[in-house]
């Protein structure tokens, strides 16, 4: 009976090896899909999410970043993403800690715990949004344009 057991526990061992290897594989391109990470100021952040791999690997590390943007516009009753947003942070005291344009419709910025105020313009028009960063969690804001504002299609 022993070396049935034995053989039972040597091949759970080479099971949970292989899902171990299987899961890192997936976890390296996930992380291969991400678009680089660029700095303003002190502040880290990715942005991107143009085709399925990408957007897929925003979506997965959203959870390790303090703070995750969706940008979209509404239209026929669904929201459709948006790209090329201009993005101003600015923390309590009112002053600036990125400025950037976003160059697909997520974004991923590492900011330090607090509140901040988020100004982001499509077309002319510009959202305002006020967002609580906590450590240890990831705060999510989706910032919904009205349908029509014009993303630089005829």
């Amino acid at each position: 009976m022993a070396p049935d057991r034995r053989g039972t526990l040597t091949l759970a061992a080479a099971m949970l090896a292989a899902g171990l290897l299987l899961g890192s594989a997936a976890q390296a391109q996930s992380d291969s899909a991400l678009p680089p990470v660029q700095k303003s100021g002190a502040v880290e952040y990715l942005s991107g999410g143009i085709g399925l791999d990408e957007s897929t690997a925003i979506k997965s590390a959203s959870r390790h970043w303090p703070l995750s943007l969706v940008f979209s516009v509404q239209a026929a009753g669904k929201a459709e993403f948006a790209s090329d947003v201009k993005l101003e942070i600015r923390d309590a005291k009112g002053a600036p800690v990125l400025e950037t344009t976003a160059s697909g419709p997520f974004l991923l910025a590492k900011l330090a715990p607090g509140s901040y105020s988020l100004h982001a313009t499509l077309a002319g028009k510009t959202l305002e949004r006020k967002v609580q960063v906590k450590a240890g969690s990831s705060a999510r804001v989706e910032l919904v344009w009205p349908a029509g504002t014009n993303q630089g299609r005829p």
